[in-house]
């Protein structure tokens, strides 16, 4: 049975770790919160699932490497060079940052060949998608069997080109909500009604199709090349650019339209994960 170290236990890391035991991986947690084996006898009833007593013996007879630790960068190069000197040359040395770059990370490390990024979608035991970003220095093979491995627990891995700043799904994300948070602040819409508008619109159409196919699909026979020509190029408004002094107007909406408090968490949390189960399992049983 192949061993996985997940390093940090936080939301992330804990998701990935049911991940891999529910697809016969052990699972070794290294963390130093004073929690960690009341967490995980709590969590993961039946599943080969233990808590570490270092982060050496974590690293020990690893075949592969999950890191979710802070998004602290002389951290994880303390983490990292750990890393390099207690697994083996051919494993994969992961990090589910949502914003460092693997250069970055692996900067003057002796194992930057097989450093990247495989940064998931929270919460990653629901959203398929696992951005795998390589670095300059990270070799081919790496790449290869870190797609495999997250094919293997049922993720969907997607290799970018090159790294960038925030990958690509959260640039995307960023970009999209800055235009909410504007038009809120600009009396346009409710931070509450904009959910449902993007809920009723385009967060079923994305769900189906992507922004591209979506564009092929809405030129008709003539495809994007149509809808650019045609209706697209009345589409000349410049994007708005959000207030940062005003955000506070924004999150007093959202407030408003959703609660706060731990309860209230929860309540949301088993809402969108039921609904996001049944968005998926509808689409798998349609494919």
């Amino acid at each position: 049975m192949q061993k996985v170290a997940i390093v940090g236990a936080g939301v992330i890391g804990l998701s990935w770790a049911r991940l891999f035991a529910e697809k016969g991986w052990n699972v070794e947690i290294s963390d130093p919160r004073p929690d960690l084996q009341d967490i995980i006898d709590g969590t993961f009833a039946g599943l080969p699932v233990r808590a570490a007593t270092s982060l050496e013996s974590a690293l020990d007879g690893a075949d592969f490497v999950q890191e979710a630790g802070p998004e602290r960068l002389e951290l994880k190069h303390e983490l990292y060079a750990t890393f390099a000197a207690h697994t083996r040359p051919d494993v994969v040395l992961a990090s589910s940052t949502s914003s460092l770059v693997p250069s970055a990370i692996a900067e003057g490390n002796a194992a930057a060949d097989r450093i990247l990024v495989g940064h998931p979608f929270n919460p990653p035991q629901l959203i398929p998608l696992v951005e795998v970003v390589p670095g300059p220095a990270t070799q081919q093979w790496a790449v290869d069997r870190a797609t495999e491995v997250y094919a293997e627990i049922g993720k969907q891995p997607i290799t970018l080109k090159k790294e960038i700043p925030a990958f690509v799904g959260n640039r995307l994300q960023k970009v999209f909500l800055d235009e909410c948070v504007y038009l809120v602040q600009e009396g346009v819409i409710s931070a509450g009604d904009l959910d449902e508008l993007v809920k009723s619109s385009l967060g079923l159409r994305w769900a189906t199709v992507g922004p591209f196919e979506s564009n092929q699909l809405g030129g008709g026979p003539g495809g994007m090349r149509h809808l650019v020509e045609h209706v697209g190029s009345q589409l000349t408004f410049d994007a708005g650019r959000p207030d940062p002094a005003r955000i506070g107007e924004v999150i007093d909406q959202v407030e408003a339209a959703y609660g706060t408090g731990p309860e209230n968490y929860e309540r949301l949390v088993a809402r969108r994960d039921a609904r996001t189960r049944a968005v998926s399992q509808a689409l798998a049983g349609e494919d």
